[in-house]
């Protein structure tokens, strides 16, 4: 009886190890596989990204808050290229009978202008930093003394607007054009008459891109000699007047 019970305990525990033979060989294979995979990747730090306000489109931006405005550094620092005006003047001539005229003509009138600006500010760091600007006048009326006349006439101008920094912007300006008018001797001579033009002026900003001006002109009218007499008008012309920027 005690040989019967050695033999079955031997056998129980051979039973047993080849129970845990597969178990242990499952163990070692899963560490094994364990120590061979590769270590999780981190991810890069993230990058700060910095402004400079070197940066050219940036410093730009700065400098021009308001895109599509008529300014290039604020009111009065100067017009950008290309902006454009409309100003509508009403004024009066005083004329002198001097210069070969022998009667004054006193003349009303009014005027539609055309501005255009040629380029950006010039002369910066300069007293006379400002922009040249291009300008067509259609202008008419009448005279009213020594009688009644009518006139009407089409000028170019060339005008200078001062950057001041301010809401005051002087100019000054000269033009030369043609004029038909019913005036006739014994200063001039028939309807076909050219004007020379030259004066100066200043421009108040109500707003950002409206103006009122003031300006005195000096004016003289003659044929030329294509005609006789030509004597010619002169006179001082006053006009106050309003413009928009755009």
């Amino acid at each position: 009886m005690k040989v019967h019970i050695v033999s079955n305990t031997r056998m129980a525990r051979h039973g047993l190890s080849k129970r845990l033979l597969p178990i242990l060989l499952c163990v070692g294979g899963f560490y094994t596989s364990a120590q061979n995979l590769p270590s999780p990747k981190v991810p890069p730090p993230v990058q700060s990204t910095s402004f400079s306000t070197n940066d050219t489109s940036l410093s730009e931006l700065m400098s021009n808050p308001t895109p599509g405005g008529i300014w290039e550094n604020g009111v009065g620092e100067g017009f950008r290229s290309k902006t454009q005006s409309l100003t509508v003047s009403a004024g009066a001539t005083y004329g002198f009978a001097s210069f070969g005229s022998r009667e004054q003509h006193h003349l009303a009138m009014g005027s539609l202008t055309y501005g255009h600006m040629l380029g950006h500010a010039v002369g910066e760091g300069h007293w006379w930093h400002g922009n040249w600007e291009f300008r067509l006048e259609l202008f008419s009326g009448a005279q009213f003394d020594p009688d009644t006349r009518w006139f009407v006439g089409l000028t170019p101008h060339l005008r200078y607007n001062f950057a001041t920094g301010t809401r005051w912007v002087p100019f000054v300006d000269a033009g030369a054009g043609v004029t038909a008018t019913s005036i006739g001797p014994p200063d001039l001579s028939g309807t076909f008459e050219f004007n020379l033009q030259a004066g100066t002026g200043i421009m108040w900003f109500l707003k950002d891109n409206l103006a009122l001006s003031l300006e005195a002109r000096y004016v003289h009218w003659s044929c030329a000699g294509l005609h006789r007499p030509n004597l010619g008008l002169n006179g001082v012309t006053g006009l106050l007047g309003i413009t928009y920027f755009f």
